[in-house]
């Protein structure tokens, strides 16, 4: 930014100075008399007592003066004698010598000519400053913007990063050639060259470079794809060779390029033929990358979350030679994310990190830090010394499905229709096998659901059975089952239609791609248009308008046969269910303990202080759960 701004400040003065010569140009233009008279005019005038006073100036051969209306006046002629002085002697015309403004021909064009030149001049400074050729000062557009951090003391190690232990283990061997090259050079070694990072973000890639160059101890280059290219042409190029100068000069070191695909995607489909300033750039950096001796021990670490887009040479052996992957952490990965990030913060006992590992799936390193600063901010805000489990569950909670939306206006009727449709996803879960464990329903809306339940992972799965998906349809439909009973046919809302879509969209993928329909058989059927099965429709794919009506059928059995157990089970428990829908009216939220004894025992909650939050815990399982919320549109 400050660069920037020195950049625009020296624009603005180089367009005030030329403004400014212009004006004086002009104006020392205009100073000049323009009443011009031959010298017999001046006699004619002179004998009619029209001039007031004059000035000879025989070196210029010009004579100046006012006139009795004091209007300026010039008399330009060579045949300047004696004659000018005996005519305004003769009568009486106040006249004078001027000795002192005698300049010379070549002097008036230099004073007249100096402006332009100074124009010229630094227009060709800018030139070369745009080129690349000035390499100091702020006004060198083609100097390299990488930024040098040399962290002595406080600085990122191995230590500070967490939950992405397999790139860890790839990156120690650059920390180990950093350290000591000559223990691989020796034996005729070459390391790799550069090192990318994929991986979704805020997985840590930026910070897993820091911590290589911290652990390594070797200054770290950081620069993004962006900042390389400029409207200017032949500025990235010459960013990226004055980048690695600087590098050479700081060896052995890191330079960490941030979102590289900005300046390596494909060359050759730009809209300049080709030609463009990107692909320039990109050209250079190539050029550098496998122009440099190993020796050196400059070691390129790039980061992107689209390996797709960069070009083929770039990956190519010699020049980012590891692709490294930083997935998501898993359960264990996101225990020691959040153990890192509570350092130092004053964590109250009941906080299990294992506990809160489990109900946040999906989250990145990012994600985690911000869900433990929530936490702390809300812990501040309730003036409280430390951090509680409730502050942890409020912070997950709004960060997953937002802000409570306690002010929103609901009447009891709606209130009611919220209740008993989370008790209906809630009694079917509980009596469904392969079943979710519940972690805790509430009718408060959040964001634009009205009302939701929450089911805790125990462990991260890749993959799903047959009956755990047909468990996660028949609870996503309990919602439109329970308002389909309690209210009728015609008191349905649109409520569920973030369950009808999830339902619709597992059982496409049980038909189309996992092979789990008896009548389609285990055939790959995956469309493009996930819309639609028409013959023809897809990647080069041509399904038969017989298939396609199977397939409809079938998703559309997998649904209704959901929807048929929902309702089963809610007539079949329906003191349960009522139970849990008049619990929900009267407490808002219930953990999936409080559900299970209210159940199970008939013991309601107690709540000491009506507006805190109950004890969180989930109904023990060893089923996969995934969160599961119901959209419901704003009133």
């Amino acid at each position: 930014m400050n660069s920037n701004m020195r950049n625009l400040a020296m624009w603005a003065l180089v367009i005030m100075m030329f403004m400014v010569m212009i004006s004086v140009s002009q104006n020392s233009f205009q100073s000049q008399p323009e009443n011009k008279y031959t010298f017999s005019e001046l006699e004619e005038k002179v004998e009619a007592g029209e001039i007031k006073s004059a000035t000879i100036d025989e070196a210029g051969g010009l004579i100046t003066g006012t006139l009795s209306n004091d209007e300026p006046f010039k008399a330009n002629t060579s045949r300047i004698d004696d004659r000018a002085g005996e005519l305004f002697q003769e009568y009486d015309v106040p006249f004078q010598y001027d000795d002192v403004k005698k300049t010379s021909t070549l002097v008036t064009i230099l004073i007249n000519v100096l402006p332009f030149i100074l124009i010229i001049g630094l227009a060709l400074m800018f030139m070369r400053s745009m080129q690349g050729g000035g390499r100091g000062g702020a006004m060198s557009f083609g100097k390299s913007r990488a930024k040098l951090l040399n962290e002595p003391s406080g600085r990122v190690t191995f230590d500070d990063v967490a939950g992405v232990e397999s790139a860890k283990e790839d990156l120690k061997e650059v920390v180990e050639f950093l350290q000591d090259p000559t223990k691989f050079t020796r034996l005729g070694a070459k390391i790799p060259t550069g090192a990318l990072l994929v991986g979704p973000p805020g997985t840590g890639k930026t910070l897993l470079a820091r911590a290589v160059a911290g652990e390594a101890g070797v200054p770290f280059f950081t620069i993004s794809g962006s900042d390389f290219v400029e409207m200017f042409v032949g500025v990235g190029a010459s960013r990226v060779r004055d980048m690695f100068a600087d590098a050479r000069k700081n060896a052995p070191c890191i330079i960490f390029i941030d979102e590289i695909d900005a300046v390596g995607r494909h060359r050759g489909v730009g809209t300049s033929g080709g030609h463009e300033e990107r692909e320039q750039t990109l050209n250079q950096l190539l050029v550098e990358m496998d122009g440099f001796d190993g020796k050196e021990g400059i070691i390129i670490i790039a980061a992107t979350n689209r390996p797709d887009v960069l070009d083929k040479a770039l990956l190519r052996p010699g020049r980012f030679d590891r692709q490294i992957e930083v997935p998501y952490p898993d359960i264990q990965g996101r225990e020691k994310i959040l153990q890192v990030h509570m350092r130092g913060k004053p964590i109250a006992a009941d906080v299990d990190v294992k506990y809160i590992a489990r109900g946040t799936p999906g989250f990145s390193g990012a994600d985690l830090a911000n869900l433990v600063n929530e936490a702390a901010l809300l812990s501040a805000r309730r003036n409280k010394r430390k951090i509680t489990l409730r502050e942890f569950e409020d912070a997950r909670d709004k960060v997953m499905m937002g802000a409570e939306r306690r002010t929103l206006a609901m009447t009891d009727e709606e209130k009611a229709m919220t209740a008993y449709h989370e008790a209906g996803h809630a009694i079917v879960g509980l009596n469904m096998p392969g079943s979710l464990p519940i972690h805790k329903a509430t009718i408060i809306p959040r964001g634009r659901a009205l009302g939701m339940v929450q089911y805790l992972p125990e462990r991260d799965q890749i993959s799903q059975s047959r009956e755990e998906m047909i468990a996660r349809m028949a609870m996503a439909m309990g919602g439109r089952a329970a308002e389909e009973i309690k209210f009728g046919y015609d008191k349905v809302t649109s409520g569920a239609s973030s369950d009808i879509e999830q339902v619709t969209q597992i059982a496409r993928a049980m038909v189309t791609e996992w092979g789990l329909s008896d009548a389609v058989g285990p055939i790959a059927y995956k469309n493009t248009d996930h819309n639609s099965f028409h013959p023809g429709i897809g990647r080069g794919s041509s399904i038969s308008p017989e298939t396609a009506r199977l397939i409809e059928d079938e998703i559309k059995r997998f649904v209704t046969e959901a929807h048929d157990t929902a309702t089963k089970i809610l007539k079949k428990k329906k003191k349960d269910w009522t139970a849990l829908a008049e619990a929900l009216l009267e407490y808002e939220t219930l953990s999936g303990e409080e559900i299970t004894l209210l159940l199970e025992d008939g013991i309601k909650p107690k709540r000491p202080d009506s507006g805190a939050k109950p004890a969180v815990s989930a109904v023990p399982t060893t089923r996969k759960p995934k969160p599961l919320g119901d959209a419901q549109p704003e009133a």
